[in-house]
């Protein structure tokens, strides 16, 4: 059965996870609205069923636009997948930067589900809300990326519920390790919120930032390839039957189950013991000894 006259639209979908979930189901015959920043992004991703389509889910005019391009047609799904990482201590995190945070990883999210509900609801298609493992389990200098994807998990348990009599489903990706450009961005950014740190912050913090961008990368390097994942959120936008939740890669598995069972804590000391390893080889005893 072909399925060309049925559109899906994917969110952030310039590079990663969000490209390689375009064209897979491109290659499933669905027609993709494939949501980019620049042109140059688009004129990359073009191809057979895939349409790049300008937008910054923080821009109304965009999103307006997005909602005026599907009106009339059969909507199949929303990938609401758009997103960036940031990644500092709490305290050390200006406030700036978590207001930008929440813009794209949340109220973008929730602006563009507004804007094509109405095709949605008309269509009885479904969205899919890319969270992470951060949405379950918050590491230090995580604090306001887990908050704005625990927010998004909060978000769509809600919606599922609201949509359910009305035929729409909403289902959660939870990926893990996933090989993508925007880690490396992340860690960029990591880097550059540190040395702005001020001295007594850097004495609190800076073995930590060091030992998240370590493990970050280490991380990412040992996660699942864009292709793959993709293959997942596919299955999640496409199967007739979808769990509320998946999860992209082991540790993402592990990790969320074991975050529904075991005392704060004890998943403390879990995470404290997987990045203790990164740490700068001088401040391993004094990080052990705190744990």
């Amino acid at each position: 059965m072909t399925t060309s006259h049925e559109i899906v639209v994917v969110t952030g979908a310039s590079t990663g996870m969000g490209a390689a979930t375009a064209r897979e189901l491109a290659r499933q015959g669905y027609h993709v609205l494939a949501g980019v920043r620049r042109e140059r992004d688009g004129d990359a991703l073009r191809a057979a069923g895939v349409e790049p389509v300008i937008l910054d889910i923080t821009d109304a005019d965009q999103i307006a636009a997005l909602a005026a391009r599907v009106d009339g047609a059969t909507v199949r799904a929303l990938v609401n997948n758009a997103g960036i990482a940031v990644n500092a201590p709490v305290e050390a995190l200006p406030l700036a930067d978590w207001r930008r945070l929440f813009e794209v990883n949340l109220f973008g999210h929730v602006a563009v589900t507004q804007a094509l509900l109405p095709a949605l609801l008309r269509s009885r298609g479904r969205i899919v809300n890319i969270s992470s493992l951060g949405g379950r389990v918050a590491m230090p200098a995580y604090g306001a990326y887990a908050g704005s994807k625990f927010a998004l998990e909060a978000v769509s348990d809600a919606l599922r519920q609201e949509l359910a009599p009305h035929g729409v489903q909403v289902v959660i990706v939870e990926p893990g390790g996933v090989q993508t450009a925007m880690n490396g961005r992340g860690a960029a950014a990591a880097v550059g919120l540190a040395a702005a740190m001020t001295d007594p912050q850097r004495r609190r913090y800076g073995s930590l930032m060091q030992a998240v961008v370590a493990h970050a990368d280490a991380f990412t390097k040992a996660g699942r390839s864009a292709d793959a994942a993709a293959r997942v959120i596919a299955k999640a936008a496409t199967t007739p039957r979808p769990r509320s939740r998946y999860t992209i890669g082991r540790d993402a598995a592990v990790l969320t189950r074991l975050a529904r069972v075991l005392p704060g804590r004890l998943l403390d000391r879990l995470v404290a013991a997987d990045l203790r390893r990164h740490f700068p080889k001088d401040t391993r005893g004094a990080v052990a000894a705190r744990a």
